[in-house]
């Protein structure tokens, strides 16, 4: 036998013991890019490309994972990953790695025709999404995470100055477990229904009129949209727990403004 192709005679280094007695709670690979598959709320799928982040737990007498095997994974889904096989593929991963517990981070950049709000013109507009799948002693659990990029209209700057006030581009990030499906846009038309103003990817001269109006009758601070948005999460039966986060890149200072509210419904 050609004793290069003998794979018994190639040491399995990570399968050997370890005596440090230190079990490692995540170890696996970041950043690996792969094709899936998202179903929109229209009715379409956006094929779109996801950074994969794939862990698993490993216990003290372990020295390492196999880290060929979560590509092996991804590539066995071709490109037929998607939203309904994400929890499939992870518990695939438990049980391929022999571990008790595995996690999943799945990023890729989500678009929503939108249509102006004057002209009617319509264009694509992109947020970040990411999926979280984990599972511990044999439960599942999915987070998503949605940034939503907003205008905020500063309250103050309306009421001191005699024209005019200070608006910024926020980034209002909400993090949620739900007990129930949720379209990405739903979030995002939480996120948006409370901000001073939402975004379009094109705007005529009579839409540009309408949003610098409208962020200007609807003047938040970075509380107040924290606020009215994790109001709105607590309405909502479909979410267990939350952590809704916003950060305005001021535009008369060198720094953001930030607050974040974070809640745990099941323990009310």
């Amino acid at each position: 036998m050609n004793q290069c192709c003998d794979t018994d005679a190639i040491p399995d280094v990570q399968n050997t013991p370890d005596t440090r007695q230190l079990a490692i709670d995540k170890v696996g690979i970041k950043s690996i890019r792969h094709p899936v598959k998202v179903a929109d709320k229209t009715g379409g799928v956006q094929h779109t490309i996801a950074m994969f982040n794939m862990y698993v737990y490993l216990p003290h007498n372990f020295k390492g994972t196999h880290m060929s095997r979560f590509v092996e994974i991804l590539n066995g889904y071709e490109r037929e990953i998607t939203v309904e096989s994400f929890e499939q593929m992870l518990r695939q991963m438990v049980v391929l790695l022999e571990a008790e517990s595995g996690h999943v981070e799945m990023t890729f950049p989500y678009f929503i025709n939108k249509a102006a709000p004057i002209s009617g013109v319509q264009s694509l507009l992109d947020y970040d999404v990411t999926f979280i799948g984990e599972i511990l002693k044999g439960e599942y659990r999915q987070t998503m995470k949605v940034v939503v990029p907003v205008t905020s209209l500063c309250p103050c700057s309306k009421k001191i100055s005699d024209y005019g006030a200070h608006n910024q581009r926020s980034h209002v990030t909400v993090t949620a477990r739900t007990n129930d499906f949720m379209w990405i846009e739903d979030v995002v038309r939480i996120v948006e229904e409370q901000a001073s103003c939402e975004l379009f990817g094109l705007l005529k001269r009579p839409d540009e009129k309408y949003v610098t109006e409208r962020a200007y009758d609807n003047p938040k601070f970075v509380e107040d949209m924290v606020r009215d948005i994790a109001a709105k999460l607590n309405d909502d039966a479909r979410i267990d727990s939350y952590v809704v986060e916003s950060e305005n890149f001021e535009s008369i200072h060198n720094h953001s403004a930030y607050a974040l509210i974070e809640r745990d419904k099941t323990k009310q």
